[in-house]
């Protein structure tokens, strides 16, 4: 008879040679005998994992540990014979007690890795292909699975906003695979939303060569260009994209918004009832809403749901790791319920901002900051956009109680600086404007969010039914958001008193230059419009052209925003029988200059349906009357509200026809106009509009509201 030995070791053999059938009935013959033979027991597991026979594998090789528990390869094909069972973890433990024995061996390293992306565990898996190809550097396999590892570790930094994570794991990928589009194309999106275009540009152009009909390449190198200046280049992107994907949803508006730029008007209705049609029936279409309320003929209501498509398409898993926080506001509710009939604790206001810089943004809300009541309140300023070391960046840092600059933190690294400051009343000043990162306030790390300033619109609501407004309250006024209006917008209505917008009234300005370094004709009556050109639409461009031919020696001084601009606006005056000489564009200077400048001018002519915010700030500062025509939607109402602080009424009309009427009779009255010059310049400390400690009052007022609403609600 032979011997156990013997018949183990014939076993093996035919199993080597593929003879499977023979050599399981010989390792059965073997357990017959010597039921405890580890290695028989382990190597009928192999042969039953390598036959598909995975349940019997793991059982075989469970009783061989049982006998012998810390030989390395029977714990190596544990893990493998668990794996195919779909037991990833109990695979993990198997595999990490093998490393534990001999921590250099690569077959268990390659394993533990597998088995580490089977858990979505890519850090770690990550680290053990490393150690494999540093051993074996040609190992394309484990090339490929440590690019998938990098791949899949970029692409989970970049849904929680930590782009320099992302970009980190997309240059790495790309040394095992130079030539993947798709890791170009990630690698260009970290990069822009770092704030680097012209290296994100590269990005996409290297997947375009490697991917030449990837429509979504075309479309991101587009937005890259875009924010280069180059919008030419990138309206030729869009339009490429288009050709390769006419369902490009995004590219389209892209396409519009930068025609709008500009002033291509081509199209321009036909292109927008198209992406309005998309907004009421596409919701999963990505809508920028900034670029859809700057379209003409979009409601109140179609801006509502385009940004509730925004924030549901684009924040979805930024919402799932917000639920994984789970912040808690216990410790602040009970303090200040406790004290709250003695000496309550102050409120901590956060404002949030890319904009803490030389900036419109600065000439706001710059005096407001430093009006703020600090018995009652705590002031916390949290940055996300450059410091461009300006003296407004310094005056702004100097006027927060804290400061904050949490630009290279990610979505939820900032969320939790936030919430680890305490603060109970968070205002977003940005939006959706093109440097946004709402998504910050999307994890909720404050009790309270509140949309003011930046984006004039709703900001939407998140879920299935837009049940989850994305920010509380919407800071407004009763001429933007009469009552009525109320089912436009996601967010509760706080109307302040007289006027949404702040002002500062230590604004810089700069010595007045005389009228031929601007390029002015002497004694010509100046219509000028010092928005950007987007807002500029065929209709209103039309009053305009009509108003110059009937005003002799009149001209119109607009904004040079591009080069394009400048020669469509051009030609279209020269198609309104206006020579070319009767525009005079302004160049873009400091901002003291600029202001400075506006005394040349006799009327400013407003554009809608996206109004002058700022910009009619800036004009009435300086004396100069704005001409408005209101609509129906935010964007289209600001200027009614700053001219209604201001007590001048009668510069707001509320039809095109009005409009032209009124300018041509401003024009044509001199005394009119110069009474509205005096006003504006004798009250403008005391008017509604720039009297900023009053406006602090009553912002301070709300906020005591909101949160007093708030303590109320928990007590409830």
């Amino acid at each position: 008879m032979q011997s156990v030995t013997t018949l183990y070791h014939q076993a093996v053999s035919l199993h080597r040679e593929g003879n499977f059938s023979e050599a399981e009935s010989l390792y059965q013959q073997v357990l017959t005998l010597a039921p405890k033979h580890a290695d028989a027991l382990h190597m009928l597991g192999v042969m039953c994992y390598q036959t598909k026979r995975p349940v019997e594998a793991v059982q075989h090789i469970e009783q061989a540990l049982a006998v012998n528990p810390r030989h390395l390869n029977y714990l190596n094909n544990y893990g493998l014979a668990l794996s195919a069972t779909n037991q990833p973890e109990a695979a993990l433990k198997s595999f990490q007690r093998a490393i534990l024995l001999q921590p250099k061996d690569l077959d268990v390293q390659l394993n533990l890795g597998n088995t580490l992306i089977a858990l979505a565990r890519f850090e770690e898996a990550a680290s053990y292909y490393r150690r494999i190809l540093r051993a074996l550097p040609k190992r394309d396999d484990v090339s490929a699975a440590l690019c998938h590892c990098l791949s899949s570790l970029g692409n989970q930094a970049h849904a929680i906003g930590n782009y320099a994570q992302a970009e980190a794991y997309f240059q790495e990928a790309v040394l095992f695979n130079p030539q993947d589009a798709a890791l170009f194309y990630n690698l260009g999106n970290a990069q822009r939303e770092l704030g680097k275009p012209a290296e994100a540009a590269k990005q996409y152009q290297k997947a375009i060569q490697y991917a030449p009909n990837d429509a979504d390449a075309y479309n991101n190198l587009g937005n890259v260009q875009r924010e280069l200046g180059m919008l030419d280049l990138a309206i030729e992107s869009y339009k490429k994209a288009l050709s390769i994907n006419p369902q490009l949803y995004h590219a389209k508006v892209h396409l519009v918004h930068q025609k709008q730029h500009i002033c291509d008007w081509h199209g321009l209705l036909e292109d927008v009832a198209e992406i309005r049609r998309w907004v009421n029936t596409v919701p999963q279409a990505q809508i920028s809403p900034f670029a859809f309320l700057a379209m003409p003929t979009t409601t109140a209501e179609e801006q509502k749901n385009c940004a509730n498509n925004w924030v549901n398409n684009r924040y979805a898993e930024l919402i799932t790791h917000g639920k994984q926080l789970n912040f808690s506001y216990l410790t602040t509710r009970t303090v200040l319920i406790a004290n709250k009939k003695n000496s309550p604790k102050k409120i901590r206001i956060g404002y949030l901002s890319a904009d803490f810089r030389l900036h419109p943004l600065a000439f706001l809300v710059s005096e407001l900051i430093e009006l703020h009541d600090r018995t009652q309140f705590e002031i916390i300023g949290i940055s996300y956009g450059v410091n461009d070391k300006s003296a407004a960046r310094d005056r702004l840092v100097k006027a927060f109680d804290q400061f904050h600059d949490v630009r290279q933190l990610s979505e939820i690294e900032a969320a939790k600086k936030i919430h680890a400051c305490n603060i109970d009343i968070l205002v977003d000043l940005t939006g959706f404007t093109q440097t946004s990162r709402s998504g910050i306030a999307v994890l909720r790390p404050a009790p309270i969010n509140v949309n003011w300033l930046g984006f004039p619109g709703t900001m939407g609501s998140l879920g299935d039914n837009n049940h989850q407004p994305l920010f509380d309250y919407i800071l407004s006024d009763s001429f933007i958001s009469p009552p009525h209006t109320s089912s436009h917008y996601a967010e509760t209505l706080a109307l302040l008193p007289h006027c949404y917008q702040p002002n500062d009234r230590k604004r810089p300005i700069g010595k007045t230059p005389s009228r031929e370094s601007c390029q002015l004709p002497d004694n010509a009556f100046v219509f000028c419009c010092f928005n950007q050109t987007f807002k500029i639409t065929p209709d209103v461009f039309a009053v305009w052209m009509r108003l110059l031919q009937s005003t002799p020696h009149s001209v119109l001084w607009l904004l040079d925003c591009n080069t394009w601009a400048k020669q469509n606006l051009i030609r279209e005056a020269v198609v309104h029988g206006v020579a070319a000489e009767r525009l005079v564009f302004a160049p873009r200077v400091a901002i003291a200059d600029h202001l400075a400048r506006h005394a040349h001018a006799d009327l400013f002519l407003d554009t809608q349906p996206y109004n002058a915010h700022t910009t009619c700030s800036d004009a009435l500062w300086m004396g100069l009357p704005v001409l408005t025509c209101v609509g129906d939607t935010f964007a289209a109402r600001v200027a009614g509200s700053l001219l209604n602080a201001a007590d001048l009424t009668e510069l707001i009309t509320y039809s095109l026809q009005e409009y032209e009427s009124k300018a041509l009779y401003i024009s044509k009255n001199p005394a009119a106009l110069v009474a509205m010059k005096q006003k504006l310049l004798a009250e403008k400390m005391t008017s509604a509009l720039f009297d900023t400690t009053l406006f602090t009052q009553s912002l301070e007022d709300t906020y005591q509201a909101i949160w007093q609403h708030y303590l109320n609600n928990i007590q409830d």
